[in-house]
This record gives structure tokens, C-alpha cells and sequence, in this order.
């Protein structure tokens, strides 16, 4: 796969991947986490905030990885 074609799908991978994160973390906070005090609230979305950088960072990594040459 050439470099720009890996950014291409990486990129397309990253915003579904984003879409699907925030409607499942929303919908959670919604259901479950809205009829829990506000600190227990504050916690969940701080950490629901920066889960999603994992997956983002492992990917990037991948998106700029050097493209090896086929032999």
C-alpha cells in the first residue's frame, strides 16, 4: 500500500471510528451516567475524553509509517 493511500484509509478508518466512539460514549453517559452524582459524571466523560487517543495514536503511527519496498 503506498503512503498516500494508507493516509487515505487511515483517514476515513479514524473519522468512522471517531463517529462510532462519540455516539457509544454519549449514548452510555446518557443512560447510565446521568443519574450519577456530578463528580461521578465529571470522571467518566474526562476519561471518555481521552480513551479515544489510543486507537487515534496506533493508527497515525501506522497512517505515517515508512512504506517498505517490495522485493
Amino acid at each position: 500500500m503506498t503512503s498516500p493511500s494508507r493516509r487515505l484509509v487511515g483517514s476515513l478508518v479514524l473519522v468512522i471510528f471517531l463517529l462510532i466512539y462519540v455516539f457509544f460514549a454519549v449514548a452510555i453517559g446518557d443512560v447510565i451516567v446521568a443519574t450519577k452524582p456530578g463528580w461521578v459524571q465529571f470522571v467518566y466523560f474526562l476519561v471518555a475524553g481521552f480513551l479515544w487517543a489510543a486507537p487515534a495514536a496506533v493508527l497515525v503511527k501506522w497512517m505515517y509509517a515508512p512504506v517498505r519496498p517490495k522485493e
